[in-house]
């Protein structure tokens, strides 16, 4: 690894944009794909201040100039992507078959390495390979360790890692979680992204299981499994960054970058902000993940995001923080896994909704703590298939908010700043839906039998209601008196036990309609309001 300081450089400052348009998102949620073929021309932006890397299967260049191979050189090339090798003992780490590549896939793959900060355009397209920007082990405490990458119609392909990786830049979050907070400025991180103007970029990458150090391994006493040992290298998603990172538009914001991942979509390993340009995400896991226990924040600040799971991994969020996610702008559609108890929009310390367009569907339901914008949570009596379209309708008809999901799910919320207290209706096609309220249980429906979502405290189980095969009650609910659960019922999988914790305290209320009664009308209130039992009305 290069020391970032043996050259001195000019640094390229890019401002941030707050996009908050639709783009090639309509507001059904579906993405417009007239513009995100890889066929599309790439954009014509001319970014002078910056090294110009043209990538092709022929002939990689820099500035006009074929690429290096010198390890010296602020760019260069090489066949020594990291991967997980097949063939190894258990002491090399948690791969499973599935997660090994033979060295030569490996060597099919060229990686162009940038070592020195300042800011790179990148162009053309690769079938295998990857971009690595690395720039140091000590670049991670110095602030000048900035790379600011310029996806100007890019195409490249690597089947055995992520293909785009940030590994060594300057990191200006924290991962201290006594002072951790859901407010970070991440605007100093050494890794930054600009989607250019007109250009259409198609990352498509896998995975790195997690290896091990191998002077860190210590096996159990009768030396049959490791009982401890420190990660040399676990890269979850088609583009990462080990360090905090900016995605950012440029100044139209019409730039879009399509992400197809074998495994996870978008990953940072601390904190995530994303303030422009248009992003699609279809992946196999998490669309979006950044994995600091009690510390990441995923900031979605402008720009149009549409992520799918397709459950290829047999689970997904749509956007999972280990920390909070935070969304104060831009467009955002998620959905998650159809078939898991996985929630379009995830988070371990808490949601905030405070500004744009949410539309998340998925299985289960997490905590959204109080935000500044109005959002709506449908919990439907049964799993909803994929192709439906759903509408939200203000009392004078007009229509506040769509979508047509093409994953199943159970879950749907709705948040924008059009969408003030009030009386609304709700529509699938042509039909209207009507909801119970006063619990989040959806008469223990949907995907999860009920208990794969989030339900207040302190609420009782109505009368009469009876439990799903397969059924528990969740830690902390009274049995109704009378009521006897099935033999044998467990938890499902997912269920956050706690139900989320999610209360009727002041932020919202549960739909303003009586817990026993079935209606049409949908009283949203300021804050949060919960709808529950959703099916077609009688």
């Amino acid at each position: 690894m290069k020391h970032f300081w043996k050259k001195s450089f000019v640094m390229l400052c890019v401002a941030t944009m707050m996009i908050a348009g639709c783009g090639q998102t309509n507001a059904e949620g579906t993405i417009d794909t007239e513009n995100t073929d890889s066929t599309t021309a790439k954009g014509s932006k001319v970014f002078t201040d910056a090294t110009v890397i043209e990538l092709s299967d022929e002939e990689i260049t820099v500035d006009g100039t074929v690429i290096s191979e010198d390890t010296e050189s602020a760019v260069y090339a090489a066949n020594d992507i990291v991967f997980y090798l097949e063939g190894q003992d258990f002491t090399y780490g948690e791969g499973e078959e599935a997660d090994e590549h033979s060295q030569e896939e490996a060597d099919a793959h060229t990686v162009v390495h940038i070592t020195e900060p300042g800011t790179y355009a990148v162009s053309g397209s690769l079938s295998a390979g990857q971009i690595a920007i690395d720039l140091g082990d000590e670049a991670e405490e110095n602030p000048e360790a900035v790379v600011t990458l310029i996806l100007n119609g890019v195409d490249i392909e690597c089947s055995v890692a992520p293909a785009v990786i940030f590994y060594n830049v300057y990191e200006c979050g924290s991962t201290d979680t006594e002072t951790a907070s859901n407010t970070v400025d991440t605007t100093a991180a050494g890794a930054n992204v600009l989607i250019a103007d007109g250009s259409v970029n198609n990352v498509t990458g896998s995975y790195v299981a997690r290896i091990y150090k191998p002077e860190s391994v210590e096996l159990s006493e009768d030396g049959t499994e490791v009982a401890d040992a420190k990660k040399l290298h676990k890269y979850d998603a088609a583009f990462y960054s080990k360090m905090s990172m900016n995605v950012n538009g440029d100044e139209e914001g019409t730039g879009v970058l399509n992400v197809h991942a074998e495994n996870e979509g978008l990953d940072s390993e601390l904190h995530l902000t994303i303030n422009g340009g248009i992003i699609n995400i279809t992946s196999g896991n998490d669309g979006i993940n950044t994995n600091e226990d009690g510390a990441s924040v995923t900031t979605i600040n402008g720009g149009n995001l549409t992520i799918r799971v397709n459950g290829s991994t047999g689970e997904g969020d749509g956007i999972d923080s280990n920390g909070w996610l935070v969304i104060n702008g831009g467009t955002v559609v998620a959905e998650a896994c159809s078939f898991s108890g996985d929630a379009g929009i995830d988070s371990d310390m808490g949601i905030h909704i405070n500004g744009g367009t949410v539309i998340a569907t998925g299985n289960m339901l997490d905590h959204i703590s109080e935000s500044a914008q109005n959002y709506a949570v449908f919990n439907f009596a049964f799993s909803q298939k994929e192709g439906a379209s759903y509408t939200l309708k203000n009392e004078a008809g007009d229509v506040v908010v769509g979508c047509t999901p093409e994953n199943a799910f159970s879950y749907l919320i709705f948040s924008t700043a059009d969408m003030p207290a009030g009386t609304y209706t709700l529509w699938q096609g042509e039909d209207q839906l009507s909801a119970s309220a006063g619990n989040m249980m959806g008469g223990f429906g949907g995907m999860m039998g009920g208990f794969g979502g989030q339900m207040p405290e302190d609420m009782e189980i109505p009368e009469g209601m009876e439990f799903p095969e397969g059924g528990e009650m969740p830690e902390g609910m009274e049995m109704p008196e009378g009521m006897t659960p099935p033999e044998g019922m467990e938890r499902p999988e997912g269920d956050r036990g706690d139900m989320g914790g999610q209360k009727p305290d002041g932020n919202g209320g549960f739909g303003g309609m009586e817990s026993a009664e079935r209606s049409t009308e949908f009283v949203i209130e300021d804050g949060g309001s919960y709808f529950s039992n959703i099916s077609v009305a009688e």
